[in-house]
């Protein structure tokens, strides 16, 4: 059985080790010590007189520290039970292991306390086959360092390993030859800068203070500030205020400050995506501006300064085109793969301005509206300029870099992703339902925008009017009557792709959709072949692609399912959305700790346990920022002006909610809300064509 695998994470940086604390290379797994994705470790092992250690106990202190308790020997045969071991490991921007033997006899104890290390610094994009690279290895005894340097032409990265304790160094390790007292301790710290130097050959990132004082003081204290502006929640299911915390440790975790940047944006997971992501970047932000909405301003920043100005076929960039993709690799800084700066993706454009306006609503920012007026006027003319590949209105995609480019430029983009409901692939380029209503969405947006801020009428009334001519098209060309859903896709020639999928929730959610058909969206979303218990699947059962291990074919994804709730709501869904609520903090409530990116789409009725795909991310950006968004629809929160207007429709088996100083315009505001007896909740067909959210929150 293979043993689970811990982790310490700070921002992009995170170790990853087995249950022991040791790291070894495992083809399958991104072992080691990895930042700016480079693996600075790839073995790191902990020998007490030649013997490995077995753990008695861990604790997981905080997202960025751990501590092992362990004794020589195996699970069956401890070598010496007058010994034990603790390791004590955290991480910033650098790696610091504290080794503590505590010897319990009354006897002096001569020991060989050994360490393993080398590198072979990978990268991540290489992880299932890293190349044959060869550090150079120096040995510095008199500083009792040990540093492995690797350099391709200006491409360079260091690992330094320091020792506090006197030490023996080779090539592969550090050995300590130590006498403890009886009932002693010795005690060593193994401090570990991960170095990245550029043309100038400096390190790229300012120094900060010591490790130890910022792991201790300064993390903490910046955790608690997180703590402390987002809002506080009281709940009568004690499993809701965990999954709650959780979500906020994980997103705060999952900060980073990217290379010449100087503020912190999200990164999209543990451990695949460990970088900076437009689109899951920009959906974190939606899905936590009435919790965090200080996210917000300096991801709309960097996106804005890493906006598309050219056409450059290998990155898939163009004008006014969203960031999909930023890497530091080498596979990258030598255009191996195009991700140094990758624009493979149709929905980060429009996303961007979505994400510029509701952050507006919610904050009053006007500045930044103003700030960023041309970039966002950039990405409203690239959906018609470069999005419109065949002329016919509809946004689509068709990747520029016909070598290693991304073929499905949508958050569905696994190879395999977009097929009819027999198993066919539509040609390219590929017009998905929700494209349209997330450029639909952009254009309503950016003339509320033009017409309230930038003081441009003429402007917003032009994109009233596109909006107004694509919802019409969209609700003929791609509505299909005799199964009452919209396409998943359109042919080049206009012919609709017939599978059933869970794309219809982000349809309501932009408010492409027909009111008089809302209806049976909603009833499909919620019936048995998309619906599975735990969520909505990604693509309907009975569907000859169907696979509830599919990623994109099959399994439920915590995000899709915020924004499908969030979309039943709009439409006055109440009871769908809470269904699909409880679904999603179920799956929370069973695995415990951080919700992962995606489980599988089996029935609830058949598993009776959510099942996690092995390669789903755990913490995963959006994955937490979705608990959030569903807490929020469930209390149906909504800016309107200077209030926060509320309208909760709380799930069976929560009882009473309660979100405190909840930010935004209005300054904090209190929420409440209260599971309705089963006789009071509204009907589907009542609340349809109903203006939501009618009550206001408590404002101070």
């Amino acid at each position: 059985m293979k043993q689970e695998l811990l982790h310490v994470l700070a921002g992009n940086s995170f170790a990853m080790g087995d249950g022991q604390g040791d790291m070894e290379v495992d083809p399958y797994a991104p072992i080691g010590l990895w930042s700016f994705d480079t693996r600075f470790v790839s073995r790191w092992v902990l020998t007490v007189g030649g013997q490995r250690l077995h753990a008695l106990s861990r604790d997981e202190l905080a997202s960025f520290e751990t501590r092992f308790v362990l004794v020589p020997g195996t699970a069956s045969h401890y070598v010496d039970a007058d010994v034990s071991v603790i390791r004590h490991r955290s991480l910033d921007d650098s790696f610091n292991e504290r080794i503590t033997v505590l010897n319990h006899s009354a006897e002096p104890a001569d020991l060989t306390v050994r360490m393993e290390i080398g590198s072979d610094f990978a990268d991540t994009a290489e992880i299932l086959r890293p190349a044959p690279r060869r550090p150079e290895v120096t040995v510095d005894p008199v500083r009792r360092q040990l540093r492995l340097c690797y350099q391709r032409e200006r491409f360079t990265r260091e690992t330094l390993v320091t020792s506090t304790e006197p030490v023996e160094i080779d090539q592969h390790g550090m050995t300590f030859r130590i006498r403890v007292a009886p009932n002693g301790e010795w005690q060593n710290d193994l401090h570990v800068a991960m170095i990245i130097r550029g043309a100038s050959g400096r390190d790229l990132r300012s120094s900060l203070e010591s490790h130890r004082h910022h792991v201790r003081t300064d993390m903490r204290e910046d955790l608690a500030r997180w703590f402390d502006h987002a809002p506080q929640l009281v709940a009568h299911r004690d499993s809701l205020e965990s999954a709650y915390t959780q979500a906020l440790t994980d997103l705060a975790a999952l900060r980073y400050m990217p290379l010449s940047y100087s503020e912190r944006v999200p990164v999209g997971g543990l451990p695949w995506a460990m970088s900076l992501y437009g689109r899951d970047a920009m959906i974190t932000c939606l899905q936590t501006l009435p919790f965090t909405p200080e996210l917000t301003p300096a991801t709309l920043h960097l996106l804005a300064l890493l906006q598309g100005g050219q056409l450059d076929d290998y990155h898939d960039e163009e004008p006014g085109k969203i960031l999909s993709e930023l890497r530091y690799g080498e596979a990258a800084a030598f255009g191996e793969q195009p991700t140094v700066l990758y624009y493979g993706a149709a929905d980060t454009t429009p996303l961007f301005v979505v994400l510029l306006d509701e952050y507006q609503r919610w904050t009053g920012d006007t500045d930044l509206v103003r700030e960023l007026r041309h970039p966002a006027r950039m990405a409203l003319d690239w959906i018609d300029a470069y999005g419109d590949l065949c002329g016919d209105g509809y946004l689509r995609y068709q990747s520029r870099n016909s070598v290693n480019g991304v073929a499905n430029q949508t958050w569905r983009n696994s190879p395999d992703a977009v097929v009819d409901r027999h198993g066919r692939e539509p040609a390219f380029p590929r017009a998905t339902c929700e494209l349209q209503g997330y450029a639909y969405d952009a254009k309503l947006r950016g003339a509320r925008l033009a017409r309230e801020i930038w003081g441009d009428p003429a402007y917003a009334d032009r994109l009233e009017a596109e909006a107004a001519r694509l919802r019409e098209r969209f609700n003929r060309d791609f509505w299909l009557p005799d199964r009452g859903y919209y396409a998943f896709a359109l042919t080049p020639d206009g012919e609709p792709v017939d599978a059933l999928t869970s794309n219809l929730g982000h349809l309501l959610f932009t408010g492409i959709v027909e009111p008089e058909r809302a209806d049976a969206l909603a009833a499909h979303l919620c019936g048995p072949e998309l619906f599975s218990g735990w969520g909505v699947r990604t693509y309907a059962a009975g569907q000859r692609p169907y696979n509830p291990v599919g990623a994109h074919l099959g399994a439920v994804w915590p995000w899709d399912n915020a924004i499908i709730a969030a979309g039943l709501r709009r439409y006055g869904h109440d009871t769908e959305a809470a269904r699909i609520a409880a679904g999603i903090f179920a799956v929370a409530e069973t695995l415990g700790g951080s919700v992962p990116e995606v489980v599988a789409g089996y029935s609830r009725e058949v598993t009776k346990y959510p099942v996690q795909l092995p390669a789903a991310g755990r913490p995963q950006s959006w994955a937490s920022g979705a608990l959030l968004m569903l807490l929020a629809t469930m209390l149906g929160l909504r800016p309107c002006d200077d209030n926060l207007l509320v309208d909760p429709q709380i799930p069976e088996g929560y009882g009473r909610i309660e979100l405190l100083d909840v930010p935004g315009r209005w300054g904090r505001a209190d929420c409440y809300g209260r599971e309705r007896p089963a006789d009071r909740r509204r009907s589907r067909r009542t609340a349809r064509g109903a203006e939501p959210y009618q009550r206001s929150g408590t404002a101070r």
